[in-house]
């Protein structure tokens, strides 16, 4: 195996050492969930007769433990595409249960809303707070106690975090996520991008524009963009959670399938052998992966406050700082939509993950002897599987399908993963560097200040934004409306840099990984509300924000010395009204931005 990079094995050291305390409480919890929590042999007659009266032909082998039983937790409607799929998934997988001597039953649904629906709408405040309550929707299908194994169907932004982060609670049991693709690639980003701009300058009709959104979202799937939700399926296989390339098989495929029926294989697998818990999978190692699978792909912004979330619940800390400093050790090795022109299908066709795995494993970016759930040996997500009959054949890599948008280390795009650390007098920050030109790392002008993304559009409208700028969008953390996406601000803000302007985005909200061309420093904490220095930012003061040299700061003035801003009133309507309580609690962005996670490390 080849030896570690030493800046990676000197970021992971830090995060255990960091974490001793907290990871050991979180693993004394699960070995005591493990010797006397619920589980089915436990169970009264009368709790075990309610588990298993509705299981039909799985019905005796429940009863008498003639196999491993299997919970699924599934996020499935059919309004969400990527979630469509899995509307037949259940059925199989019990008939791929039997076959390996186990059972399965749908142990309960979880929500899942489309953050490309609820942009820029209220719904859309709702969406980091939905996170939490897949959590504890995981958790309260998992309590039942009928259960040694885990299976989650989920995929897109909020879900699969929240899958992870309830499953972790029952981290005793051997887990696995079991994904369902992106949909087969429609209309191309680029053009897509391209209709969007024309539009917000008037230049094309809403006509226009929903056909070329109808023809890039078009069916069954993940979109196609390489976004939050494609950014969780990498995240899961460098993670070992997966099956080995499972994360970008498109739905509906003889492939799809066959990887469905390995995965229900495996995690029976494990279930007979009570081996590989989540709770051990999810370690330092693990963490410390995922970071460097995103780092390495370009992947979502969004992970900076997910990882943090998820590690957060396996009694593990990280920080921004993590980030910075394995993102100067990662190489940037692909270049996908929107960091380039090609998709999601067309980064797995030139090889994809496993050539993306390969490649780390080999410089020493990874951690290869990672206990792996997908797996015996880590090195099989370096491969990539073919059919043959009606089996699976896990093949190896070789070179690069397309140079123009996956790269061996060697020959990378970037020597770092484009993912800086700003700090400064405005408090710390996230600026995305791999899909912004070199040229525009810095930028320096006056402020245009707002509480509202939609005064941002009106006032780009009305030609008041029509110079360099700073747009400042404050009042958009997890405590002031659940830290909405402000993606409709891409358009006008990408229309202002066209014409030739030095334009950036300083904001306590999220872009997430559609973020694009425009420097943008994100996630800003401590956020406006509650006194962050956001809030004492006033039209016409200079901001200077630099990648170059992490800095995010208002120039020649002491914010100490003014009074916040007003807030807003809080978010109403749309039920946004019931997660009052969630962003009340809520902490920063860089621990995850959850009041549920928040309230935890209390218990321990």
């Amino acid at each position: 195996m080849t030896r570690l990079d030493p800046r990676i094995a000197a970021v992971t050291d830090r995060i255990i050492e960091r974490s001793k305390q907290t990871r050991s409480a979180y693993l004394d919890f699960i070995r005591a969930e493990d010797e006397r929590g619920i589980d089915r042999g436990r169970l009264s007659c009368g709790n075990f007769a309610h588990g298993f009266a509705a299981a039909e032909g799985d019905k005796a082998a429940i009863r008498t433990f003639a196999g491993p039983n299997l919970g699924i937790v599934t996020a499935y409607n059919d309004m969400l595409s990527a979630h469509a799929p899995y509307y037949r998934y259940p059925e199989q997988m019990k008939v791929f249960a039997r076959e390996a001597g186990a059972t399965a039953q749908v142990a309960g649904g979880v929500p899942a809303m489309c953050d490309g629906v609820t942009q820029g709408q209220p719904g859309m405040d709702l969406s980091l707070m939905s996170r939490d309550n897949i959590a504890c929707g995981t958790a309260i299908a998992l309590s039942h106690g009928m259960f040694e194994g885990i299976a989650m169907l989920g995929i897109c932004d909020k879900i699969v975090p929240g899958l992870l982060i309830g499953a972790l609670r029952f981290g005793h049991l051997p887990a696995l996520l079991v994904p369902a693709g992106p949909m087969p690639s429609g209309l191309a980003n680029k053009e897509k991008q391209r209709v969007r701009q024309l539009y917000a300058e008037g230049q094309a009709t809403k006509e226009e524009l929903l056909a070329a959104e109808s023809a890039s979202y078009h069916g069954m799937g993940t979109c196609t963009f390489y976004g939050t939700a494609n950014s969780n399926q990498m995240m899961m296989e460098l993670m070992g959670l997966h099956v080995p390339g499972a994360a970008f098989a498109n739905p509906g495929t003889k492939l799809r399938q066959m990887l469905t029926r390995a995965a229900v294989h495996r995690l029976a697998g494990l279930a007979k052998e009570k081996a590989r818990p989540l709770g051990h999978c999810v370690d330092e190692r693990a963490i410390v992966n995922a970071i460097v699978g995103l780092l390495a792909t370009g992947g979502s912004t969004n992970h900076a406050i997910h990882i943090p979330a998820i590690a957060r619940a396996a009694g593990i800390k990280v920080d921004w700082q993590d980030f910075a400093e394995l993102s100067a050790a990662v190489p940037l090795l692909a270049r996908v939509y929107p960091n380039g022109s090609g998709d999601v299908n067309d980064f797995h066709h030139a090889g994809g993950l496993a050539f993306v795995t390969k490649e780390l494993l080999a410089a020493g970016l990874l951690h290869g002897d990672l206990l792996s759930a997908g797996a015996d040996d880590f090195a099989a997500f370096a491969t990539a599987p073919v059919e043959k009959g009606d089996e699976i054949e896990w093949r190896e890599v070789g070179a690069s399908g397309n140079d123009a948008l996956l790269r061996g280390v060697d020959g990378a795009f970037s020597p770092d993963g484009g993912m800086r650390l700003v700090t400064g007098n405005l408090g710390r920050a996230i600026f995305k560097t791999s899909a912004v030109d070199k040229e525009r790392w810095t930028i320096e002008a006056s402020a245009r200040v707002f509480a509202d993304q939609k005064d941002v559009v009106a006032a780009f409208e009305a030609g008041e934004l029509d110079r360099d700028v700073v747009v400042v969008v404050r009042f958009q953390g997890p405590r002031a409306n659940g830290m909405p996406e402000l993606h409709k601000l891409t358009p006008p803000l990408g229309v202002l840099q066209d014409r030739g302007h030095r334009v950036a985005l300083v904001t306590d909200g999220r872009m997430s990984g559609a973020s694009g061309k425009v420097p943008a420093a994100i996630h800003c904490c401590p956020e406006a509300l509650g006194g962050g220095p956001l809030a004492m930012v006033q039209d016409g003061d200079t901001i200077r924000l630099c990648a170059t040299t992490g800095s995010l700061e208002v120039v020649g003035v002491d914010l100490a010395a003014r009074e916040a801003a007003a807030a807003p009133p809080p978010p109403v309507g749309t039920g946004r009204e019931l997660f009052a309580l969630m962003r009340g609690h809520a902490d920063d962005a860089e621990k995850g931005g959850s009041a549920m996670l928040a309230a935890m490390e209390d218990l321990f």
